[in-house]
């Protein structure tokens, strides 16, 4: 088992896999250095998954090459698993045990005293807010307790490489908040994160460097703050009042549009040609009898850095969290 991690935590490259008709990954590269957090942003079915399962050595790669933590994934795959943790988009901890035992057990077979054990099992349930129910069957659990546990699983022992792939989807504010801090606490002792995400904010916040992938191939690459000053226009945000379709809005602002204008929420987003424009463009919706609330300048997001890459609005926003 290899303790130091190389410069280079991940290294992939021109990773293909194709199932029948589709090609899930098309030529993947990624370079992550080592103690960084590193996010995969794309579409879904753009190829994320696939290219964390060919890294964690869950499916061999029709071509290519990668190494993680120093150790190729398909000639010396069991040193890889032994380098690294994995959280994948399910819960994967057994139902007919509590969550005490569930982080007891993996503790134990991780090589922990049953005193050390004890204790892991103890800080990971406060941490993730399942002490109460702890001793409780994970059959009675919520799926988002279960999602809390399974992150908390996965955590038991602190690799040097961790993958997760959608970690917080169905986790309210606080079970987000809660994993990042844990996150954050690893990664500040060198451990190296390869996360998948549909939370722009999160990418945004957390990750050094960013690869978005659409179609099985990485389009773009840089750190956040780069990737946003690519896309680096100005964006007219106008809070709409009652409703209105969104074919006839397109319509009305498309003439001043650089790009198409589309709807996030309750807003017409419009990538101004300039912002001379702006004027122009509110008078148009006035004539046209559009109700507007609010109007304002908005600098680019990575949901922004999202759709001017993939041409589509990320969905993660959207999702409702569960209990």
């Amino acid at each position: 088992m290899k303790m130091d991690v190389p410069d280079l935590a991940v290294e992939a490259h021109e990773l293909r896999k194709r199932f029948g008709e589709t090609l899930a990954a098309d030529g993947i590269s990624l370079s992550v250095p080592s103690g960084t957090v590193f996010g995969l942003l794309g579409p879904n079915g753009a190829g994320k998954t696939t290219t964390v399962r060919m890294l964690t050595t869950l499916l061999a790669p029709d071509s290519g090459t990668a190494r993680v933590a120093g150790y190729d994934v398909v000639t010396q795959s069991l040193d890889v698993r032994r380098n690294i943790g994995l959280v994948g988009q399910y819960a994967s901890v057994d139902e007919l045990l509590s969550g005490r035992q569930n982080l007891f057990m993996i503790g134990r077979l991780h090589g922990f005293s049953a005193r050390d054990a004890k204790a892991r099992a103890g800080e990971l349930l406060e941490r993730f807010d399942l002490t109460a129910p702890g001793n409780k069957p994970v059959s009675t659990y919520s799926g988002g307790m279960r999602r809390r546990l399974d992150l908390a699983v996965s955590l038991v022992v602190k690799p040097p490489v961790l993958f997760l792939d959608e970690p917080t989807t169905g986790l309210d504010p606080s079970g987000r908040e809660a994993t990042w801090e844990v996150i954050a606490d690893m990664t500040r002792g060198g451990t190296t994160v390869l996360l998948t995400t549909q939370y722009l904010d999160e990418a945004d916040r957390f990750a050094d460097r960013v690869a978005v992938i659409d179609h099985g191939r990485v389009v773009a690459e840089g750190t956040p703050a780069n990737l946003k000053t690519r896309v680096g226009r100005a964006m007219l945000g106008i809070a709409l009042g009652e409703p209105f379709t969104e074919d006839a809005l397109r319509e009305i602002a498309s003439p001043f549009a650089l790009t198409p204008p589309f709807i996030r929420g309750t807003e017409l987003m419009v990538p101004l040609r300039e912002l001379t424009v702006t004027a122009d463009l509110l008078a148009a919706l006035g004539e046209a009898g559009v109700s507007l609330n609010d109007v304002s300048v908005v600098k680019p997001s990575m949901d922004d850095v999202f759709f001017e890459l993939t041409g589509q609005q990320p969905v993660g926003a959207e999702m409702e969290p569960a209990a």
